[in-house]
């Protein structure tokens, strides 16, 4: 795998964890693994000098379809990203209020203006936010790689129905961490 460092982002989608009584964004000592390999892989880009952008529900309570669906989470203010991620000052965030990072949000014009053609997509759920910001990358003309073990399934479906779908529907390369850390370092 060969990753263009001038012309990569990588999108952490919904690497959040309740500060209220929100249970959809409960941390569970289950997920410790894959927590570990979101923060390895926020590391390895910002090392590599590759932009990190978060993709963070910012849901409006009472408002927003999604919480008809899935209950009141990820609400605005109520969020925080996981604590294992050293941020940077150049990272950016962007709230979004639906599954896909891309729907009615700046990030499509921010990595336009970042020269990106292809994205690194982290994070959960893989089968929803992951899924849905993947095809919009992909209608929107970018390529993307997803670290397998740095996202994650929990709402519904299985996490290897939607690495196919990602792979086969929006051509996503699928790679480990390790495989992204040895890329980046090359």
């Amino acid at each position: 795998m060969q990753i263009d460092k001038n012309k990569t982002a990588l999108l952490v989608i919904d690497a959040i964890e309740a500060t209220g009584d929100d249970t959809l964004y409960d941390p569970e000592t289950t997920t410790g693994a894959y927590r570990a390999a979101v923060a390895r892989s926020v590391a390895a880009c910002h090392a590599a000098g590759i932009p990190v952008i978060f993709c963070n529900d910012a849901h409006v309570p009472g408002l927003d379809r999604e919480l008809e669906l899935w209950g009141e989470h990820g609400i605005a203010g109520a969020m925080r990203i996981f604590p294992e991620i050293e941020r940077a000052d150049s990272d950016i965030v962007i709230p979004k209020r639906r599954y896909s990072g891309f729907f009615q949000t700046d990030l499509d014009l921010t990595l336009r203006e970042l020269g990106v053609t292809c994205v690194i997509a982290v994070g959960a759920d893989t089968n929803i936010c992951v899924l849905h910001t993947l095809a919009d990358a992909y209608f929107n003309n970018y390529d993307s790689i997803v670290v397998t073990d740095a996202a994650m399934t929990f709402l519904c479906g299985t996490q290897e129905g939607a690495l196919e779908h990602c792979e086969k529907c929006y051509g996503s390369v699928l790679a480990t961490v390790d495989e992204l850390e040895a890329a980046l370092s090359a």
